[in-house]
């Protein structure tokens, strides 16, 4: 009948010590169940209020399975203390073989939590950049825009970026909106060029743009500036002056657009103001000089 348990003495080993430590374990118990039940039967003889009564019985339970606690540590505190150093050693190590794997579910709960984008947006994270097509919890797959910070062409090509990138790293999210967004281009010139008139023609280009959806645009930014507390904007286009280096300036186009026409609305503006106009600096002819009547 017992034939079955002859593989319990070779599977599993117990200290030396574990017969005097469950004889105290039994003992312990023993004497406070039995300390226990006098001391509720003394209570229950002696306190007539009821509402004292119980919250005496109350207390003393609650006493004993203190007692009982710090008892059964103190009698199993060395195997607890080698039990815990086994259970630091296990995690420690599990923690260092997935380290890569836990930055990167860190990454996806920081990202998700925060709302920092969703499928759609067009994001930058270091020198990564392009529209999000995919999220998992380990990583967010977007297809590259560029070449470049300030072009709006895809490449063709997919970047797998592991969201332990987001722990780390800035996300850049270009799509502020889901249907009106601002959208910037520069134009350099050089400082001897007719800027002055590429200025203007830039203006009544981005404004000819705008005008169809201009208004629209105006609401919805007024909406989203009052939903999140913010100093509405001014959607009308603009052209600015900026002198990076000496020698050259350079025009800055600010206009309202959809997220998904940036390139288009650019590309537009641009063949319309430099097919219809030449801004470089007009040199002067030489005057010649007719040889003297001898």
């Amino acid at each position: 009948m017992y034939e079955g348990l002859t593989w319990l003495p070779e599977n599993i080993s117990l200290p030396d010590n574990a017969v005097p430590l469950f004889i105290s374990t039994f003992l312990l118990i023993a004497a406070l169940f039995i300390l226990r039940m006098l001391t509720a039967g003394v209570i229950r003889r002696n306190v007539a209020s009821s509402d004292l009564r119980g919250r005496l019985l109350v207390n003393s339970r609650n006493a004993f399975v203190l007692l009982a606690i710090f008892g059964l540590v103190f009698i199993w505190g060395e195997q607890l203390r080698s039990l815990a150093l086994s259970i630091v050693a296990i995690a420690v190590a599990l923690v260092v073989a997935t380290k890569e794997l836990i930055l990167c579910v860190s990454g996806s709960i920081l990202k998700g939590g925060a709302g920092s984008f969703s499928i759609g947006d067009r994001i930058q994270v270091k020198d990564f950049r392009g529209d999000v097509i995919d999220q998992t919890l380990l990583t967010t797959i977007i297809l590259e825009v560029g070449p470049g910070k300030t072009s709006h062409q895809r490449t063709g090509r997919m970047i797998v970026l592991p969201n332990a990138l987001f722990v780390s790293e800035p996300i850049v999210n270009e799509s502020f909106t889901d249907h009106w967004d601002f959208h910037v281009f520069t134009v350099p010139f050089k400082r001897e060029d007719n800027w002055p008139a590429a200025q203007k023609a830039l203006l009544e280009a981005a404004s000819q743009q705008c005008q169809p959806y201009l208004d629209s645009a105006r609401k919805h930014m007024k909406k989203i500036g009052s939903a999140r507390g913010l100093e509405v904007p001014s959607v009308d286009p603009r052209v600015t002056i900026q002198a990076p280096v000496a020698g050259e300036i350079h025009l800055t186009v600010r206009l309202p657009t959809k997220p998904g026409q940036r390139s288009y609305i650019e590309q537009a503006i641009l063949s319309e103001v430099f097919l219809n106009n030449d801004f470089s600096a007009k040199k002067a002819e030489p005057e010649t000089i007719e040889p003297s009547q001898p």
